[in-house]
């Protein structure tokens, strides 16, 4: 490794530690030192916004390493996470649970959990359809267009059951696609952590593979890469990690595209190793500074997020047209 990038690294971890600080120190009560690590009065409160710290740590791991795979394999610097249409099947799924299921008395824990079991169902049997689909499919480009028409399909279902949804239903689904990350309990954080952990291992067998398909379709053969092998391995790895955000957080937008971005800017676009590790310690650190301004100005995560990612890739757009 060199000495520029253990730079880097040790820069975004004093940052993300003292990112973290903030977080835990950020609300509208003031807490001690002691009441993160003993019974008090406001211990629950404490674990609250401890729980907030893992959970934006979990998303900045996930979103970033989905968009990385995304934009690597495809070779597209504008490829998010949800370009296979699986934040939109989660949405669609978690709209179907909400919409319908009002009849339903269950106490909030199952709740919350019957929710996010629905986004990360929806987005499994989107996934198992795309890996059906993906030996079909023998242009990279045919998979975009599937997933594109995904999107718009589960957009249009969505926007009619808004239609007819009632006041409360409807509620309720706007304030889950704004992004809470004050309402995942530390059960659903251990879960999600296992989901985070498998796709970032799968991602760990797809970075070798996916630096010989850099190099071209025909070079990656004659380097021995399974290029069928190496597609299923983003399909299941982006698919994963975006679907598991996107159970527990609500749909994150435009972050899975900038934090490449800004870490090819930064070091060597070719080093995918170190381009990896760099997504994920940038998007742990974007994603506690968010934390920090939604809990300040009471902004949902969501539009934080938008308002951020938009005029960047706006400026992306501008750069290629230039070139």
């Amino acid at each position: 490794m060199s000495k520029r990038f253990k730079i880097l690294c040790l820069l975004f971890v004093i940052a993300i530690i003292m990112s973290a600080v903030i977080n835990l120190n950020t609300g509208f009560l003031s807490l001690d030192f002691l009441d993160f690590f003993q019974n008090s009065d406001h211990n629950q409160i404490a674990e609250i916004r401890i729980n907030r710290v893992l959970v934006m740590m979990l998303a900045g791991i996930s979103i970033p390493t989905s968009g990385f795979l995304m934009q690597e394999y495809f070779q597209n610097p504008l490829a998010g996470p949800d370009i296979l249409g699986i934040t939109s099947v989660a949405s669609l799924s978690v709209a179907f649970y909400i919409f319908f299921s009002h009849d339903i008395l269950l106490p909030e824990f199952l709740q919350n959990s019957f929710l996010s079991l629905s986004a990360i169902g929806g987005s499994l049997l989107l996934m198992l359809i795309l890996l059906s689909m993906s030996n079909r499919f023998q242009d990279k480009s045919y998979l975009i267009i599937f997933g594109f028409l995904v999107s718009a399909f589960a957009g249009a279902i969505v926007s009619l059951l808004q239609f007819y949804a009632e006041n409360q239903s409807l509620k309720n689904y706007i304030l889950w696609s704004f992004g809470a990350n004050n309402m995942v309990t530390r059960n659903q954080i251990y879960v999600l952590f296992v989901l985070v952990l498998i796709g970032t291992f799968i991602c760990f067998r797809a970075i070798k593979p996916l630096i010989g398909n850099s190099l071209g379709s025909s070079y990656a053969q004659s380097l021995g890469v399974n290029l069928k092998q190496l597609k299923l391995l983003i399909i299941v790895a982006s698919s994963l990690l975006s679907a598991s955000i996107t159970a527990f957080l609500g749909p994150i937008l435009f972050i899975g595209i900038i934090v490449p971005h800004f870490c090819r800017l930064v070091y060597n676009p070719s080093k995918l190793w170190q381009q990896w590790i760099l997504n994920m310690f940038l998007g742990m650190l974007i994603m506690l500074l968010f934390s920090v301004i939604a809990e300040k100005t009471q902004i949902p995560l969501n539009v934080i997020s938008s308002v951020f990612g938009i005029p960047v890739i706006l400026m992306m757009l501008l750069k290629q047209n230039k070139v």
